[in-house]
C-alpha cells in the first residue's frame, strides 16, 4: 500500500465517519418531530429556510434556490412544498417583476408550527450529538458540528 493509497482510505474512513453522523442525527430529528409535530426532517428545513427569508430585495427565494437550501432536487422540493402547502403551512404566488418566477410564504399556520417544532429539533439535534460524542469514531466531528461559529451558512 502506497502513502496515496493510506491518504485515500483515511478520506474514505472520514466521509464514512460523516456520513454515520449525519444518518444517526437525522434519524434522531426525524422521530422526534414526527411523535411531537407530525413533521419529516424535510418539511421542517423547509418551514425553517422560508421563514428567514424578508421582503426586501432579493429576500425572497426562487424554487431552485429553495431547492438547493433543503438539499433536494426541483421536483422533489415542488412535491414537498405541495403537500406543505395542502396542510396550509404555505403559499405559492407568482413573482411581481418575473412571472416565470414562482415564490413561497409560510403561512401564520407553518409559523405556529415551526416555533412549536423548533425546540423538539434543537433537543433532538443536542441529545444526537451527545450519544454521537460517545463513539471515538465520530468524536471529532462532533467537535466540529459543536464548534461551528454562528453565521457559517448551513
Amino acid at each position: 500500500m502506497t502513502a496515496t493509497d493510506s491518504a485515500l482510505t483515511a478520506l474514505s474512513q472520514g466521509w464514512c465517519a460523516l456520513s454515520l453522523l449525519h444518518g444517526r442525527i437525522e434519524t434522531h430529528i426525524e422521530r422526534a418531530l414526527q411523535a411531537g409535530h407530525d413533521l419529516s426532517v424535510r418539511e421542517y428545513s423547509l418551514l425553517d429556510v422560508l421563514s428567514r427569508q424578508h421582503s426586501g430585495p432579493g429576500g425572497h427565494l426562487r424554487m431552485h434556490q429553495v431547492a438547493d437550501a433543503v438539499v433536494l432536487s426541483q421536483s422533489a422540493t415542488t412535491r414537498l412544498v405541495s403537500r406543505l402547502e395542502d396542510r396550509g403551512l404555505l403559499s405559492r404566488y407568482l413573482c411581481d417583476t418575473d412571472r416565470r418566477g414562482i415564490y413561497t410564504d409560510v403561512s401564520p399556520a407553518g409559523l405556529a408550527l415551526l416555533a412549536e417544532a423548533r425546540p423538539t429539533n434543537d433537543t433532538a439535534l443536542r441529545e444526537a450529538l451527545d450519544e454521537a460524542a460517545r463513539t471515538p469514531e465520530l468524536a471529532l466531528l462532533v467537535a466540529a458540528v459543536k464548534n461551528t461559529p454562528a453565521g457559517v451558512p448551513a
